[in-house]
C-alpha cells in the first residue's frame, strides 16, 4: 500500500474511494484562480461578451469532452495519470512525460506564489499604506501550501468544501456590485470592444490551450471516486466549473474595463475580500498542483516518500517564484499545448482499443517505441503549425491531438485488428 494513502505508485483501495461530488468541487476550486480569472477578462474585452459566451461554450465542450474519456481510464484503472502513462509509453518512456508535466506544474506553483506576493504587498500598500517584502510572503505561503499538501487529497477536500462555495458568493455579490453600478444586463450583452485585439477563433483557442492539462490529469483525482457514474459527475466540476469562472471575472472587468482582478476590485471598492479571494484560490489551487507535482515524479524517484517529494518539489517551486519565474512561464505553456494534447490521445486510445481497459501493475512494459514515435512526430508537425509554416486545423493543440491519435492508430494497426479479431471470434 502506498504511503500516507496517496497510492504514488499502486491502485486505490477501496477504503480511500470518496464522492464524486466532492472532486467536482476540488475541480472547480481550480477554476477560481488568477489566471483562470485573467482569461475571462481579457476574452471578454477582446473579442466582446457575445463571442466571449460562445468561445467559453465551445473551449469547456472540448476540454469536457477529454475529460470525460480520461476521468474514466483514472477510475478503472485506479491509477495516477503518471503511472498511467507508463503503460502507454513503457517505463522508461513514461519517465519523459513525467518530468514534461512536473516541470510545468512547478512551474505554475512559482508563477502563482509570485502573483499572490504581489497581490498582498499591492493590497496592503494600498489598504494600509504598509510597505511589505515579498520574499517573505512567498515563503510563507509556500510553506503553508506545502503542509495542506503533505495531507493528501483528503485535505484537500477539506479546505475545498469551505473555499469553494465563499469564493462563488464572493463573486456572486461582484456581479451584482457590478450592475448595482448602473451597468445594465443589455449594455454587457451588447459589448464589443471599439479594437478587436482576437478573433473568436483565438480566444476559443487560449482557452482551450490554457487548460489543456485539465484531461491529462483527470485520472490523479477521478481513481479515488466511487464508481464511473460518480466519476462523470467529477467531470461538472470542469463543465460547470470552467464557464462560471470565466463569465464571473468577464462581466466585472466590462464594467470597470480593467483586466487585472485586483484592479477590477479597487474599482468596485472590494480590496479586501479580492484579497481573501486570491488567497484562498491560490492556497487550494497551488495545492493540487504541488499534490500532482509529487505524484510526478514519484513515478521517476519511485524510491522517495510522497513527503519528501513535496517537501523538495516546494523548495524549488518557492525558489522560482524567488527567482521571479513568471517572465518566463507563459511562453512554455504555450509550447506545452503543442506537447500536451498528442500524449492524451496516445493514452486514451491506449486503454481503450490496445489494452481493452485492462492495466496490470506487473505488465508494464520498459518502452513502447510506437507511443514515443507518434507523440515525437505528432510534436514536430505541430511545432511547424504552432509557428505557422502552414496550417492544418488552425488551432494547434487541436492537431497534436488529432496528429498523435492518428499515428499511434497507424503503428498499431495490426495490434488493433487482432485484438478486434479475438472479440468478434
Amino acid at each position: 500500500m502506498a504511503e500516507n494513502n496517496q497510492y504514488t505508485n499502486s491502485k486505490v483501495q477501496p477504503k480511500d474511494f470518496t464522492s464524486g461530488w466532492l472532486i467536482a468541487i476540488i475541480i472547480a476550486g481550480t477554476g477560481l484562480t488568477l489566471p483562470i480569472l485573467f482569461l475571462g477578462s481579457e476574452v471578454a474585452l477582446g473579442v466582446g461578451f457575445k463571442n466571449a459566451l460562445w468561445a467559453f461554450g465551445i473551449s469547456t465542450l472540448v476540454l469536457t469532452l477529454m475529460c470525460m474519456a480520461t476521468t474514466k481510464i483514472g477510475n478503472r484503472s485506479r491509477l495516477s495519470t503518471y503511472m498511467i502513462l507508463h503503460f502507454s509509453f513503457g517505463r522508461q518512456g513514461a519517465k519523459i512525460m513525467n518530468f514534461i508535466f512536473g516541470v510545468t506544474l512547478l512551474g505554475w506553483f512559482s508563477v502563482a506564489l509570485e502573483l499572490l506576493s504581489i497581490a498582498v504587498v499591492d493590497t496592503a500598500f494600498d489598504t494600509f499604506s504598509v510597505s511589505l517584502p515579498q520574499w517573505p510572503i512567498i515563503v510563507v505561503m509556500g510553506a503553508l501550501i506545502t503542509a495542506t499538501t503533505i495531507f493528501g487529497i483528503k485535505s484537500l477536500e477539506k479546505l475545498a468544501n469551505i473555499a469553494v462555495p465563499i469564493l462563488t458568493l464572493f463573486l456572486c455579490y461582484v456581479i451584482y456590485v457590478s450592475f448595482d453600478e448602473g451597468m445594465s444586463f443589455r449594455a454587457i450583452l451588447d459589448y464589443v470592444p471599439e479594437n478587436l485585439s482576437m478573433t473568436l477563433f483565438e480566444a476559443t483557442s487560449i482557452l482551450v490551450g490554457s487548460s489543456i492539462l485539465f484531461p491529462v490529469m483527470m485520472a490523479d483525482f477521478s481513481r479515488f471516486i466511487y464508481n464511473d457514474k460518480q466519476s462523470m459527475i467529477a467531470v461538472l466540476g470542469i463543465a460547470v466549473g470552467f464557464p462560471v469562472a470565466l463569465l464571473f471575472s468577464a462581466i466585472p472587468s466590462i464594467q470597470t474595463g480593467e483586466v487585472d482582478i485586483i484592479k477590477v476590485m479597487q474599482e468596485l471598492g472590494l480590496v479586501l475580500p479580492a484579497f481573501v479571494l486570491l488567497l484562498v484560490s491560490t492556497w487550494v489551487g497551488n495545492a493540487s498542483n504541488l499534490y500532482s507535482t509529487a505524484l510526478t515524479f514519484s513515478t521517476i524517484k519511485t524510491n522517495w516518500s510522497f513527503k519528501r517529494i513535496v517537501l523538495l518539489a516546494s523548495v524549488f517551486g518557492i525558489s522560482l517564484a524567488l527567482l521571479e519565474f513568471s517572465q518566463y512561464l507563459f511562453d512554455f505553456l504555450n509550447f506545452l499545448g503543442v506537447l500536451a494534447p498528442s500524449i492524451s490521445a496516445i493514452y486514451i486510445i491506449h486503454f481503450y482499443w490496445v489494452k481493452r481497459q485492462r492495466y496490470e501493475l506487473d505488465e508494464i512494459p520498459e518502452w513502447e517505441p510506437k507511443a514515443l514515435i507518434s507523440w515525437v512526430v505528432s510534436s514536430i508537425i505541430t511545432v511547424f503549425t504552432y509557428l505557422e509554416v502552414f496550417q492544418l486545423t488552425h488551432a494547434y493543440f487541436i492537431d497534436s491531438f488529432l496528429l498523435g491519435g492518428i499515428i499511434y492508430i497507424v503503428l498499431q494497426w495490426k495490434t488493433l485488428n487482432k485484438t478486434n479479431y479475438e472479440n468478434f471470434s
